[in-house]
């Protein structure tokens, strides 16, 4: 057995989006992608005042990829040209399955707007390969006591566990490409340890607080990369963290995007811009 080790720790930069917090640890400078993962945002946390206008993300489509959002305090509104509507608060998961091409929005509902609060959402871009790129459109919406918890080190480590197996715990997530994904609540000194992980890519973001794995200590807003060959992950919270944790195998496939559009070769973001400018993705009113 091998352990994981850390191969370089990448800081969030701050990019705010409008009036909304914003950190972005993927891509950055020195890393792309951790195949399949594509692309991190991190709003807030904030606070919002009462009469606020909310999410700034209006009808925008999406083709070649799935959106999995995290929302860790506050709300969020669901709706795409599918036909999929929900509102997810304090520890739900909205996962959509672009694939052939939707149209979405993300805003937040009337009384968030009208009476303000806490907000902090994160949203991950997660790859498809190339023989489901034009896969049917999907959308799963969580609420957090829709989501098991597994727990670890006399109850110091509790998984989220969203899609894939932990033990006994299985997420309600049935990923198109096998994708373990969960977030992590670590307290003082908690232990967590991950096994099988063998030619399988990590990613990890600490939310907040800080980690150790192995004698590297990690500190909140940064992405941790890890080498692909070692089979077992072990962290330790210095002295308390919440973590963004998933694993996946990596595609390996040439990696071609264009705005919200993520295929594998030009031709492919040419015919998602026409389908798109055609109609063919959909619309959403709201």
């Amino acid at each position: 057995m091998t352990h994981k080790t850390v191969l370089a720790v990448h800081p969030a930069h701050r990019d705010d989006i409008a009036d909304l917090t914003t950190r972005r640890p993927l891509p950055g400078p020195g890393v792309d992608q951790v195949d399949p993962f594509l692309f991190l945002n991190h709003h807030g946390p904030q606070t919002y005042p009462p009469g606020n206008h909310g999410l700034p993300f209006g009808p925008h489509p999406h083709r070649g990829f799935e959106t999995v959002s995290f929302i860790l305090s506050g709300e969020m509104a669901h709706l795409d040209s599918g036909g999929h509507e929900s509102v997810i608060g304090p520890g739900g998961v909205q996962w959509m399955t672009a694939g052939s091409g939707l149209v979405h929005a993300e805003i937040s509902p009337a009384a968030f707007k009208q009476a303000g609060g806490p907000l902090e959402i994160l949203q991950l871009w997660v790859n498809l390969p190339p023989a489901l790129k034009m896969t049917a459109p999907r959308y799963i919406g969580l609420q957090a006591a829709d989501i098991p918890v597994h727990e670890a080190d006399d109850g110091r480590a509790r998984l989220h566990l969203v899609s894939g197996r932990h033990g006994d715990t299985v997420g309600p997530v049935d990923s198109l490409t096998g994708v373990f994904m969960s977030t992590l609540d670590l307290q003082g000194e908690g232990r967590i340890h991950f096994d099988g992980l063998a030619g399988r890519n990590v990613f990890l973001y600490v939310v907040d607080g800080a980690i150790r794995i192995g004698d590297r200590a990690i500190d909140r807003w940064s992405l941790v990369t890890l080498d692909l060959a070692g089979d077992r992950l072990e962290i330790e919270a210095a002295p308390a963290a919440r973590l963004l944790l998933g694993h996946a195998d990596p595609i390996g496939a040439p990696v071609v995007a264009h705005g919200p559009f993520v295929m594998n070769t030009v031709d492919e973001i040419r015919q998602a811009i026409t389908d798109y400018n055609a109609g063919k993705f959909g619309q959403v009113r709201l």
